[in-house]
């Protein structure tokens, strides 16, 4: 698959419009006019890669709509470095969206088949910073914690413990959080017992499922 000035362009306007609909920081919007998204979808879908949409990959799973992953890595606020945990690693897109700032990414997945997939697919694109692993993504992964960031690309019913607990103090959590319709929630450590919480918006997602296949 090539990355051409087609696709570059297309990117540029994706940009702006994720600029248009209130993304600011400039790190997350160099990110996302670099990391060929295409890349990451059947081909079927490639010429949709550029819309503002979520769209299909394998095992009944979704690559989030652009603004999404834009809106939730804004809301991470990381930095060059940042030790990051991902729940849900999917197509990749959003673990190679953090490589490219420069995080230092640890990402789970459940789904076997697409565990083995995305984890050659990243190794083969370069992203030496990111790190894949097969497992329940409920447990988190306390092997590396504790984590700078967390982000959550499914639904939760509700929030983890495992994930509150392998947080920082000081660290932020980004997690959707219902059933039909999640509440993006935005979590801060503020020491080893105590947490703020924010709402930012109204998301829908894939269901945060439990155990592994």
């Amino acid at each position: 698959m090539q990355d051409t000035y087609r696709h570059k362009g297309l990117r540029r306007k994706l940009v702006e419009s994720l600029q248009r609909k209130g993304i600011t920081d400039e790190r997350v919007l160099a990110a996302m006019d670099v990391v060929p998204r295409h890349f990451f979808l059947d081909s079927a879908f490639a010429d949709l890669a550029y819309q503002d949409q979520a769209l299909p990959i394998e095992c009944e799973q979704t690559i989030s709509q652009p603004y999404t992953v834009a809106f939730q890595t804004q809301l991470l606020e990381v930095k060059k470095r940042d030790k990051v945990l991902e729940i849900g690693t999917g197509s990749g897109y959003q673990a190679a969206i953090l490589g490219a700032m420069g995080a230092r990414v640890f990402t789970v997945e459940r789904q076997e088949n697409l565990f083995n997939k995305t984890r050659k697919f990243l190794t083969s694109m370069g992203f030496k910073n990111v790190h894949c692993y097969f497992r329940d993504g409920t447990n988190g992964l306390p092997e590396f914690a504790p984590y700078d960031k967390i982000i959550a690309t499914a639904g939760a019913a509700k929030v983890p413990e495992a994930l509150l607990r392998q947080l920082k103090i000081g660290g932020i959590l980004v997690i959707p959080v219902g059933k039909k319709l999640q509440k993006m929630k935005r979590i801060i450590r503020k020491s080893e017992t105590e947490y703020s919480e924010e709402n930012r918006g109204d998301f829908r997602f894939v269901p945060f499922l439990k155990g592994t296949q």
